[in-house]
């Protein structure tokens, strides 16, 4: 035995983390933690931002100043951007889409630092609050790992709108340094049309330094906004078709029988070509199209390892044996969870990587757990300090079965 297994602070410790897991599994928070309170959050943050920034009323402010009743002072434009954008890319967090989470750590920062700037007058609490806001997605990047079609599309509208408000309200501030001069909403709408469009009739020209340069950037983030928001739509089609193709690898394979194994760590990848050397019928999954290749009669199935659908399509109910080889101990451990819900017939193997997690693994009750890396350590240290190292010492202590109930 391990003197961690023994000591009582790290027993509770492993009891809380287990406690936490099962209220983790109660509650399915897989399926909205972290991104629906992240999008909540952030949304609201929005609201906040346009509601301290322009005052209580702003949604009929907004529509008479579209109306030409009412006029946007320039140092109200930063926090109609950027509190204006916050509100739509938070439903982009609900996707759990890697561009939504992009943008929304730029938003947030921007909202950041217009509140600490003093063009919001909310205090420090507003400030504290986007900072927050701005931490816990950092935190949370991992989570936010999809490539959606609609939390795309969503990010290219809103970069066109919030570019399109930025250079028809500079236009209509500047309208003095442009020839004929800029002297309403519609004609300063047109000429963000035509500049972010790179079209250039040069029916109106810039004059002035100030307008030159604005011109400028409209231009050059005209072109990134197009780009990045044309990248963001067709990344997602040619991902999917792609993944569709990748997992259509091996469908000739009859799912019965056979191994699946799950992850890309150079223990997955070892034991899945081993035993495809071997002749056995292996299926892998994992969640990214992976860059190696294989042997052909290698299944591959691409998808989230944790989903019951996954491993529904991997045919785990009908498996020998799911292994879980994953570089994160914890998601072994939800795979395992996972497995036990879905085809609770077939043999589970978890791979533990750190020492500290072994007692969280074996409480998921998986029927073997192997742990080499965890073990180097302690059989070189043996070797070096002359002990005996048998390979049934080896095996025993590689290889940890799940106990036989009565």
């Amino acid at each position: 035995m391990h003197a961690f297994e023994h000591h009582p602070i790290r027993n509770v410790v492993e009891r809380a983390r287990t406690l936490l897991h099962r209220v983790s599994r109660s509650a399915r928070t897989r399926y909205w933690f972290p991104h629906v309170p992240l999008a909540l959050l952030f949304t609201l943050g929005g609201y906040w931002l346009l509601n301290f920034g322009l005052g209580p009323g702003w949604p009929d402010y907004l529509e008479r100043v579209a109306l030409g009743t009412a006029e946007l002072p320039p140092r109200f434009l930063p926090v109609l951007v950027v509190g204006g954008g916050m509100m739509p890319v938070g439903l982009g967090l609900l996707f759990r889409s890697r561009v939504a989470w992009a943008m929304a750590l730029v938003l947030a920062i921007a909202a950041a630092a217009t509140t600490g700037l003093g063009v919001v007058r909310s205090g420090v609490g507003l400030l504290a609050y986007f900072a927050f806001v701005v931490v816990l997605l950092i935190v949370a990047w991992k989570r936010f790992d999809r490539a959606s079609l609609a939390a795309s599309t969503l990010f290219a509208v809103t970069s066109v709108l919030m570019l399109l408000m930025y250079a028809t309200y500079g236009a209509f501030y500047l309208g003095a340094g442009f020839k004929p001069r800029i002297t309403d909403l519609i004609t300063a709408f047109y000429f963000a049309v035509v500049s972010m469009s790179t079209v250039g009739y040069g029916d109106i020209t810039p004059q002035t330094p100030e307008a030159r340069m604005f011109t400028v950037s409209v231009i050059l983030l005209g072109v990134a906004v197009f780009a990045t928001s044309l990248t963001a739509v067709i990344a997602p089609l040619v991902s999917n078709s792609i993944t569709r193709i990748v997992s259509r690898r091996g469908t000739g394979m009859n799912r019965n029988n056979h191994f699946i194994v799950i992850g890309r760590t150079a223990l997955a990848v070892n034991t899945w070509r081993e035993l495809a050397k071997r002749g056995r019928s292996v299926t892998r999954i994992v969640r990214e199209m992976p860059e190696e290749t294989g042997p052909e009669e290698c299944d591959l199935v691409v998808g989230d390892p944790s989903s019951a659908s996954v491993l529904k399509e991997a045919g785990a109910d009908k498996a020998q044996a799911v292994l879980a080889m994953t570089a994160d101990d914890s998601e072994n451990a939800f795979i395992v969870l996972a497995v036990r819900e879905f085809a609770p017939k077939t043999r589970t193997i978890a791979a533990i990587n750190d020492a500290s997690h072994m007692g969280r693994i074996r409480l998921v009750q998986p029927d073997v757990t192997i742990a080499p890396q965890v073990l180097g350590g302690e059989l070189l240290a043996m070797m070096l300090s002359g002990e005996t190292v048998s390979p049934d010492y080896v095996m025993d202590r590689v290889f940890q079965r799940k106990p036989e109930s009565a």
